[in-house]
């Protein structure tokens, strides 16, 4: 990775020749590739660095971090901390414009009913099933209904390729994608330790809905991989871990610089 971005804020992401450059000083001679030397450190004030070694050479990413980028990461994690409270009127209007975004047209007979179930929640109480993600996991879906209606429906009614018999409950595995990128972010860690986490950060500053368009990407991925796979519900967990890797992997590409640039964004529609 050769890869510069300095516009807005600071968070450099170099590769290094090991000839180039001292050697980290976390690292030990033993250490293999593809993993951290040692643990995030401070190098001089308000700067984060993190060592990596990777295939033989040395990536360092650091951030300073600009009050703008501070407030968007300060919004998201708020958003990630928000509990699902079904005796609250705002979380009870985002249940019905979930609903009505998702079968438009459809009256709702009551936020506790069996219609849930064709959604692919548990039962018949859907805020059983936000206990994992937060609130965030229904904003995510509400997003994903109101910014990709087709890709939506078409994940919703399982209309793309040859499905399972054993097929995976759609709101459920959203609300486990939401906690996977979560997991994958690390945002609540005080300093960052992955160049995941460094290079949405720098796309969270350019946009601030780039935790939802990138659980937007997710779905598909998952969706796409489960397919692949010729999937069936006992295999959801490895699904998901194969997911997550192919978008760390995209991340970290040189030329995304935004959600939008992502390989796997062009399975939306």
């Amino acid at each position: 990775m050769s890869l510069e971005r300095t516009q807005g804020s600071c968070v450099a992401i170099r590769t290094l020749s090991p000839s180039s450059v001292s050697r980290c000083p976390h690292a030990s001679a033993s250490s293999s590739d593809d993993v951290t030397c040692g643990t995030p450190t401070w190098i001089g004030r308000g700067l984060t660095c993190v060592c990596f070694k990777r295939k033989g050479t040395y990536e360092r990413i650091c951030i300073n971090m600009t009050p703008h980028q501070e407030e968007r990461l300060r919004r998201l994690r708020h958003r990630m901390k928000v509990y699902f409270d079904a005796s609250r009127p705002d979380h009870q209007e985002a249940l019905r414009a979930l609903w009505s975004a998702t079968y438009p047209g459809q009256e709702l007979h009551g936020l506790i009913s069996e219609q849930w179930k064709e959604m692919g929640w548990q039962g018949r109480d859907p805020s059983t099933d936000f206990r994992g993600a937060g609130f965030i996991s229904l904003e995510n879906l509400l997003f994903f209904a109101k910014t990709f209606s087709i890709s939506f429906q078409l994940l919703l009614k399982k209309q793309r390729g040859k499905r399972a018999a054993w097929e995976y409950p759609f709101a459920v595995a959203g609300v486990n994608i939401t906690f996977m990128i979560m997991q994958m972010l690390d945002l609540d860690a005080s300093k960052p330790r992955t160049f995941v986490r460094a290079v949405f950060l720098q796309m969270l500053s350019e946009n601030e809905w780039a935790f939802d368009l990138l659980y937007c990407v997710a779905f598909m991925v998952m969706d796409k991989q489960w397919l692949d796979r010729n999937a069936t519900y006992m295999e959801f967990n490895d699904v998901l871990k194969s997911t997550r890797a192919q978008l760390e992997k995209e991340l970290l590409m040189d030329d995304v610089l935004r959600i939008e640039d992502m390989p796997s964004y062009g399975l939306l529609c």
